[in-house]
């Protein structure tokens, strides 16, 4: 939570936070309506520490999507998995579990400024069918960049990074 605020306000960008180890439905609910109170066009809500092996955190993330879907008809309208892009092998079977649990619609494909390749996106998208939407390659917000697979392709063949 903290993590978020530090960003929204770098950002100049409004940022919703319940109590700490709150219900995170309560705060999915409470971003809803404000964003719909404020007119926005975008609300992100992140759920992030999900471990796709524990099931209650699973089910808190099942919660949250159903309360998005209460708080606005056809809510979420996405649903993006921010996936490291160092994690290898396991990444399949992650970007499963949370496709089973939220329909995932997109990833977003971080740390691909590190040493690692991302080659998992390859199986995710044959297997899956979820297309890669972002990569990051840093820290900055100018980092998160639109995917690229022919950079991403020439960087895998080159022996680097995107």
């Amino acid at each position: 939570m903290d993590q978020l605020l530090i960003w929204g306000k770098r950002l100049d960008i409004p940022v919703i936070a319940g109590q700490r180890d709150g219900d995170p439905g309560a705060v999915a609910y409470d971003t809803v309506q404000a964003a719909i109170a404020r007119k926005a066009n975008l609300a992100f809500i992140d759920t992030a520490g999900r471990l796709h092996t524990r099931y209650n955190l699973m089910e808190e993330l099942r919660k949250v999507h159903r309360v998005a879907g209460k708080s606005l008809p056809g809510a979420p309208h996405h649903v993006w998995l921010v996936m490291d892009a160092t994690t290898g092998q396991n990444a399949l079977q992650q970007a499963h579990a949370f496709k089973e649990a939220v329909n995932v619609t997109g990833i977003i494909l971080a740390k691909l400024d590190s040493s690692a390749r991302g080659g998992m996106a390859f199986a995710i998208q044959k297997e899956l069918g979820i297309p890669i939407l972002f990569a990051g390659l840093g820290e900055s917000p100018e980092d998160l960049q639109p995917f690229n697979p022919d950079l991403f392709i020439q960087g895998i063949l080159a022996g680097e990074a995107q």
